[in-house]
């Protein structure tokens, strides 16, 4: 049985996955399904939604299940550890996507050391997130297959040592905000010159996705960068003043800065 703390966005995203991957390999796991939620009209909507069970209880959940996810935030993560500790035993898996709770974090407060980390991303929620799982070293066994084919029904997933997680963070997990951000300022400036908002919304968000799958053929930026710019064309003029703004390395600088506090905020959910 399949247990999830926790009935928010991440999780709502999972559990989509899983209801609606053909051929997946737990999706006879459906009917056991198991959420706890302490909002009435959160339950009620994925039961309605999903078909699945839902409870009150978060203890419930942790004694029901064999895998369990723990899908709340960091802030509330140390208060039901304490509360569902008494009922992890050895034999039960559990998987955090809390940002910053770490390993170490989870193995101080449980008895089990079948114990994985994730970190997945907002895309998620239309099954195009990206995944990156970190597991204990002590950890193997059929059920980390299940935990991999869950997080693969909302998109990609690998897997990479824990070192690598405030990177990640950086990259995938707050990468769809900076992304964002560069998209709303391609629209505003299509604005600026005179298209209605509409219109430069969606001359922009197809050439994302447009591009994004070109890039997902497996050319380089910088192959696509050079198809796009003639010598002295539009292209060039404009990507001259990304060059002299320093945009790369703005990029880069960000990236460091959301890296840097991610582990400032795993300190709370380390040793």
């Amino acid at each position: 049985m399949i247990g999830f703390i926790g009935g928010g966005n991440m999780a709502e995203a999972l559990i989509k996955g899983i209801v609606q991957s053909s051929g997946f390999g737990v999706r006879n796991e459906i009917k056991n399904i198991l959420v706890s939620e302490p909002k009435e009209e959160r339950k009620q909507y994925l039961e309605k939604t999903y078909g699945i069970k839902t409870t009150l209880s978060n203890k419930e959940v942790a004694s029901s299940c064999n895998i369990i996810l723990l899908a709340v935030k960091p802030q509330n993560m140390a208060a039901v550890l304490d509360e569902i500790t008494d009922v992890i035993t050895e034999e039960k898996t559990v998987v955090s996507i809390a940002a910053g709770i770490t390993l170490s974090y989870l193995q101080s407060k449980l008895k089990t050391k079948r114990l994985v980390r994730v970190m997945p991303n907002t895309p998620a929620i239309v099954q195009e997130g990206m995944s990156v799982m970190s597991l204990c070293e002590c950890f193997s066994g059929s059920d980390i297959n299940t935990v991999k084919e869950i997080l693969m029904s909302i998109g990609k997933v690998i897997a990479l040592p824990e070192k690598y997680m405030d990177a990640v963070t950086a990259l995938s997990g707050s990468g769809p905000a900076f992304i964002a951000l560069f998209v709303e300022a391609m629209i505003d400036a299509g604005v600026k010159m005179g298209l209605r908002m509409e219109h430069s919304s969606e001359l922009v968000i197809q050439t994302l996705i447009g591009t994004a799958k070109l890039l997902d053929t497996g050319m380089s930026p910088e192959k696509l960068r050079e198809m796009v710019t003639s010598p002295g064309g539009t292209t060039a003029s404009g990507l001259k003043v990304f060059e002299c703004k320093g945009l790369k390395e703005i990029v880069i600088d960000a990236i460091e800065a959301a890296a840097k506090r991610a582990k400032e905020l795993g300190k709370g959910g380390s040793d």
